[in-house]
């Protein structure tokens, strides 16, 4: 996979508007991603679980799982894929001016974001919340202890609102200490330079494993937010959101079926499942609305596995996992108390 560190400049909007507009009228983003002969994923700076660097430089993590996952759906390979690092200030205009074809990077689904940028956000691949890191050392067993305490967030983000709007709602007078890069928010946490960080708390959870001695961080109690964390792509083509959409819900349907990496061939070949033959392309033509060949979903489940291999890989107790408890949470199947569930495939 190619690496790209770095993006143009945030422009007007107006101005991005307007190259969307001329993109999308041009071409459709999947001839466009044809043509190219690999698609533009975007994920953020390294990040434990997410999005990460091996020591040979290929990226690997949930959201990765799902680049490589439209990659596999539209050529059949998953390595057909450019990963982008952007930061978080440059990620949205990367992705609506065309830069990038898709964005697959803990960003949270809000109103405003789905409606005022030029993006449409799909089904979320991971269901988060905010909370605090603190020094056990510290003393501080609750969020609502944090009057007057400075607390190290990353800008750009809903991280930062949602800071701002916690401190007011209950007083706190919280000062915020605004990073760009959350690398240099926990470096300045760690050196005393704040009483705290906040951020998703799984991001946080992953990052606590990488400091220097994780037994003395704790994670508080209070959850501040909702953070439905999905994948995006620009407003306007709809064939290119419903490949992206429904490769996610491909990786759910999978899991839900018993459709692992493993077993894929031999569920394709002898399963006496209509649904498990129609999501492989064995029967049926689901395929001919995307655009994709009838094996599409096959060669994602192939490529990446189904969610809950991906899940205990990059988020649970896997090799590359960060330690994330996933039964009882909200990343369950639906069929487990989560919400995790995908419309039908038929």
């Amino acid at each position: 996979m190619k690496l790209k560190t770095s993006l143009a400049p945030i422009v007007a909007l107006a101005v991005v508007a307007a190259t969307s507009a001329t993109v999308a009228s041009a071409e459709s983003t999947l001839e466009i991603v044809k043509e190219r002969g690999h698609l533009r994923c975007q994920v953020g700076q390294p990040s434990p679980g997410y999005y990460n660097l091996d020591s040979e430089g290929n990226w690997y993590g949930l959201d990765v799982s799902v680049c490589q996952a439209v990659a596999a759906a539209v050529f059949g390979d998953k390595t057909a894929l450019e990963i982008q690092s952007v930061s978080s200030q440059a990620r949205f205009t990367a992705l609506a001016n065309g830069e990038s074809d898709m964005l697959s990077r803990t960003a949270t689904w809000t109103l405003t974001r789905d409606s005022q940028l030029g993006l449409d956000f799909l089904t979320p691949n991971f269901y988060d919340g905010q909370g605090f890191t603190v020094r056990k050392d510290s003393g501080i067993t609750s969020a609502m202890e944090l009057a007057g305490a400075k607390v190290c967030v990353t800008t750009g983000t809903t991280t930062e609102l949602n800071l701002t709007d916690f401190s007011r709602q209950n007083d706190l007078g919280i000062q915020a200490v605004t990073f760009e890069d959350y690398n240099v928010r926990d470096d300045t946490y760690l050196n005393g330079g704040c009483d705290a960080v906040t951020g998703d708390k799984s991001s946080m959870a992953g990052n606590i494993s990488s400091f220097p001695v994780p037994g003395d961080h704790m994670i508080l109690p209070e959850t501040l937010s909702k953070e439905p964390l999905a994948p995006a792509v620009r407003h306007g083509d709809n064939q290119w959101s419903d490949i992206v959409r429904w490769t996610v819900f491909a990786l759910i349907t999978a899991e839900e079926l018993g459709v692992t990496q493993a077993n894929v061939d031999d569920m394709r070949a002898n399963s006496k499942n209509p649904n498990v033959l129609r999501m492989l392309g064995a029967e049926g033509n689901l395929h001919e609305g995307l655009g994709l060949e009838p094996d599409w979903a096959y060669n994602v489940v192939k490529a990446v596995g189904n969610y809950g291999e991906i899940y205990e890989t990059y988020m649970g107790d896997g090799e590359l996992g960060i330690g994330i408890p996933r039964e009882g949470s909200l990343n369950a199947l639906w069929t487990n108390g989560g919400l995790m569930y995908s419309p039908p495939m038929r």
